[in-house]
Parts: C-alpha cells; sequence; structure tokens
C-alpha cells in the first residue's frame, strides 16, 4: 500500500447543516468531489459537540468509522453542504 501523505492538505473548506445552515467544521479537504468522510485529524475547527449531530437542529449528518487505521467521520448523503 502508499504511504500516506504526511503533510496532508493544505485547502480549508468551511462545512455547514444542509438543513439549518449551522457552522459544524473547518476541514483541510484534498481533492475537487464531493465531501464523502472526513478524517478526524484533519478537521482544523470543531463547533460540534459529539462530531455526528448538528449542535442546533439535532439532526444526524455522520457517523463515526475507521478507515484504514485512522478515525474518520462518515458523512450521510445530503446532510451537510461546504464552501
Amino acid at each position: 500500500m502508499a504511504k500516506p501523505n504526511k503533510k496532508g492538505p493544505t485547502r480549508t473548506v468551511d462545512i455547514f447543516c444542509a438543513k439549518c445552515k449551522a457552522k459544524l467544521f473547518k476541514y483541510r479537504k484534498g481533492g475537487k468531489g464531493s465531501l464523502i468522510k472526513c478524517f478526524v485529524e484533519r478537521i482544523s475547527v470543531d463547533h460540534t459537540t459529539n462530531q455526528t449531530h448538528c449542535p442546533q437542529c439535532e439532526q444526524e449528518f455522520s457517523r463515526k468509522t475507521l478507515i484504514r487505521g485512522a478515525p474518520a467521520l462518515k458523512i450521510v448523503g445530503n446532510k451537510v453542504t461546504f464552501k
């Protein structure tokens, strides 16, 4: 397997709840595609309390999982937006 990138991406995006537009995370995202998973180590600013539910509307937007041995959040489809 390829070695993981030590430095990680430098571009940050703001992640919002799709329902109430509450700010959830500031995340260092790599690539141009849609947001499918968030590695916990790449979250630079966390505005949530438990990382799976929106702090305002209490909607579940992610599930905790392990991806390639690293803790991550698997994003539920169409529950978040990012800029």
